[in-house]
């Protein structure tokens, strides 16, 4: 891969092409993975790190403030009692958004690599994203808590469209508690809901037709696309 080195040192592609110059930002390795880790809100440190358990410390703090340096990234502290420092995606970062899950969708049908590679909470909430089936959804107005690994999510779906976001839902009318290796077994590798549930694999609380379409409304894309 030949590159050119600016002045600062910073890599280049030397490139006017926008590809080029979007990859002179988030082109570098784990780049993109830490903008999946914070598109659905800010993260401490050991949080990206709990979700990116391959980077070293030393690597994830430089893609950290190159991504400060791009605006893609800033640095805020949470409201008291935690007032923790964490990081979180700019508008220019949020941005990427579509980019990101567009990315997953395509790759999902990239072989997989080894059984014990890692498969984490916002990994597998970036898939639901990505390989949502609007025309499964046809007829359902529904919201949905998501329970993976202590952490929670809001799904709602309705007219055809599925908005996901952090925290924990309202009122919702059911309510999912797996992990993330279960939940994709689930989902796209035939795993059968009630096996999950006798093991302890799964929890699930309320509708349960609305479960059930739930688990029906991500569809892996043909293989040759």
């Amino acid at each position: 891969m030949w590159y050119d080195f600016s002045v600062s040192g910073k890599r280049t592609y030397g490139d006017r092409c926008g590809v080029a110059r979007a990859l002179d930002v988030v082109g570098e390795r784990w780049s993109l993975l830490v903008v999946r880790e914070l598109l659905f809100g800010p993260k401490r440190f050991t949080d990206l790190r709990a979700g990116l358990p391959h980077i070293s410390p030393d690597v994830l703090s430089q893609r950290l403030r190159d991504l400060e340096q791009a605006g893609v990234v800033r640095r805020g502290t949470l409201p008291p009692p935690a007032a923790s420092q964490v990081y979180e995606l700019t508008d220019r970062g949020r941005a990427l958004e579509p980019v990101v899950i567009e990315l997953g969708r395509w790759g999902s049908t990239a072989p997989f690599p080894a059984e014990d590679a890692v498969f984490g909470v916002d990994a597998v909430v970036v898939a639901l994203k990505s390989l949502f089936a609007p025309a499964r959804a046809a007829g359902l107005d529904a919201s949905y808590e998501l329970r993976l690994q202590s952490q929670r999510f809001t799904a709602r779906v309705t007219d055809g469209r599925f908005e996901l976001s952090r925290g924990p839902a309202p009122d919702p009318d059911a309510s999912i508690d797996t992990d993330p290796v279960t939940l994709g077994a689930l989902l796209w590798h035939g795993r059968d809901l009630d096996e999950a549930r006798r093991s302890g694999d799964i929890a699930v609380h309320g509708n349960g037709a609305k479960i059930r379409r739930f688990l029906g409304l991500f569809e892996l894309p043909p293989a040759d696309v």
